[in-house]
Formats: structure tokens, C-alpha cells, sequence
């Protein structure tokens, strides 16, 4: 696929987009996030817009603030996973400003200010209710000056890389209907939750499908021959040595399953069930952004759905 890439960024500091509309770059550099989580700054006759303020970090916060030169009228969220969620009660806190997500939050103990669902508008943005990656992931349509007609798509369609399906947050079924629903619309260009900016965003959005797609051939060819878990499935299809690759590999082996099984064209059996008083995982972003943030909860939900076994309904 036609991915972007861009230099390291200057960290710290407002980087003009389009007219009205900068990025500051969070410094949670990693492979599962690029160069780090975009937060935008939108000016508008209403205040400032802080569009998915990134993660809990202090000296994000920091930059935010002093960039936004006390204008922060309104925090709005693509999603609540927490590389864009987490610095926001610091950032509400530091400056009174409300909060705008998805009506129904996937993080449990946040809720918004301003619950928002699809076509709703704040600041000249119009949510766009986009599931997939996340539950509560809204992609937001803008009218930028001199530009015409844009999306801020979040983390659902980036420059630099497809997206994770990790369930039960993420679902494969929504985030194929959420592609496809973005073939129908005419914005001309994308700004990401991570990378930069992508130009002829219908283009990837196609290619984005086509690879869910062939992906999905694979699996069914796979287990046309025998019955697979999802650890070995993953292995068998991914080449992946990172651990956090690897444990995204095996996310999305399993929201396509799921899928499959939903279709009736795959069945699960032997499942495991899961560990006696663990929840499932709505609170915790999987996979995790590196090895040494893994939670004992988190070890052993992938270790259950590794496990987790499918077969076709019929050879």
C-alpha cells in the first residue's frame, strides 16, 4: 500500500497543516503510534479546538497550552484509546474547557461533556461515526479554508500504516462498513491521528479494504486445511518479531474471525472462556504501546484468546 512517511517532527512546537489548522506531535514515538499522536489545533471564531489532546504526558500538556496561548475553548476526541484521550482531564483542568466524544465512551469512568453522535456538529466540525478500530471512534468532517472539504480521520485511516482490529473495543464487521462508507464521501484530503497529512485519502481507503479483504481469503484458505488457534494463526500469516507487532497480529487475526464466525462461514470451538473474575478487556488498550507496560489482565487476555480455536463450516 501507498503509505507516507515523513522526518522526525520538531517536538514541542505548533506545525502549520492548513490555514487555521496546526499539529503539536506528542512525544509517544513508537511502532504501534509513528512519530507520535497528531493533536490539532483549530482556530475558529468560537475559541480554539483541541482535537485529541494525546497522552498523559506532562510536558504534552505543556506544549498545548503554551502553543494555544490561552484560546482552548473546547477539547473534542476522535476516540478514547489513551494515546488520545490521556491528557485531557489535565488539559480540562488547566483550562475549564468541555469535553466532546461519542456519546457512548469504550473507556469506563469517562464520559464527555458534550456527548456527540453522527452529524452532530461543534466548531464547524460534523461527526462522522466511524467503528472499527474503536467502538467510539468518530472521524469529523470540516470545511478548512482555502482546502474545501476535509476529515479529520483519526486513527480509522492513516498515512502511515493500516489500522489495529483488537477486540472487543474493535470490530472487523464495523470497520468494513466504516471503509466503505468513506468510499462514498468526497473529502480531498485526510489528517491522521498519527502521520501526515494523506493527499487522495479515497485511493488508501480502497487499497485499506482490498488488503482486509485478501487477508480474509488467507484465513479461510488457511483453514481449509485444519483447524487453527488464533496465536498459530497469526503466526502462520504474519511475519512479525516485535512483541507489540506480534500481539497486534493476533488482534486483528481475531476481530477477522469474529467476523467470520458472525457471517456463519467460521465456528469457534473449545473456547477457553475466560480466566475466572477477569473482565473483558474495555479498559485497556490492546496491544500495549511496549513490553514493559503489559499488565498482568492484559497477559492473560491474550493469553485466552491466543487459544481461542476455529474451524470452517464446512470442508
Amino acid at each position: 500500500m501507498p503509505f507516507l512517511f515523513e522526518d522526525e517532527p520538531p517536538r514541542g512546537v505548533k506545525l502549520p497543516v492548513l490555514p487555521g489548522i496546526d499539529r503539536i506531535v506528542a512525544r509517544n514515538q513508537s511502532v504501534m503510534t509513528y512519530l507520535g499522536t497528531n493533536t490539532y489545533l483549530i482556530d475558529g471564531p468560537g475559541g480554539l479546538t483541541v482535537l485529541d489532546p494525546g497522552p498523559d504526558d506532562d510536558r504534552h500538556v505543556a506544549d498545548i497550552l503554551r502553543e494555544a496561548a490561552g484560546k482552548v475553548a473546547r477539547i473534542v476526541l476522535t476516540h478514547t484509546h489513551s494515546d488520545h484521550l490521556g491528557a485531557a482531564a489535565k488539559l480540562q483542568a488547566a483550562t475549564g474547557a468541555k469535553t466532546h466524544g461519542f456519546r457512548t465512551s469504550a473507556r469506563p469512568g469517562f464520559h464527555p461533556d458534550v456527548p456527540l453522535d453522527d452529524g452532530d456538529e461543534v466548531a464547524g466540525l460534523i461527526a462522522l461515526h466511524t467503528p472499527g478500530h474503536a467502538a467510539d471512534h468518530l472521524s469529523f468532517e470540516y470545511q478548512a479554508a482555502g482546502t474545501g472539504k476535509i476529515l479529520f480521520s483519526g486513527d480509522h485511516v492513516m498515512s502511515w500504516s493500516s489500522s489495529i482490529v483488537s477486540p472487543p473495543d474493535g470490530d472487523m464487521v464495523a470497520y468494513y462498513k466504516s471503509l466503505e462508507l468513506l468510499l462514498g464521501r468526497d473529502e480531498t484530503l485526510y489528517l491522521p491521528g498519527h502521520g501526515p497529512v494523506l493527499p487522495a485519502p479515497r485511493d488508501l481507503v480502497l487499497e485499506l479494504l482490498e488488503h482486509r479483504q485478501k487477508r480474509e481469503a488467507s484465513i479461510l484458505e488457511a483453514l481449509t486445511a485444519k483447524d487453527w488457534t488464533v496465536a498459530e494463526l497469526a503466526e502462520h500469516l504474519y511475519a512479525k518479531t516485535d512483541f507489540r507487532l506480534k500481539i497486534a497480529a493476533q488482534r486483528n487475526v481475531l476481530a477477522h474471525l469474529l467476523k467470520l464466525e458472525h457471517e456463519g462461514r467460521v465456528v469457534q470451538f473449545g473456547d477457553p472462556g475466560w480466566p475466572e473474575g477477569l473482565a473483558e478487556p474495555q479498559d485497556d488498550d490492546l496491544p500495549p504501546e511496549d513490553e514493559t507496560s503489559v499488565t498482568s489482565r492484559q497477559f492473560q487476555v491474550m493469553q485466552r484468546d491466543g487459544m481461542r480455536r476455529f474451524a470452517p463450516t464446512a470442508r
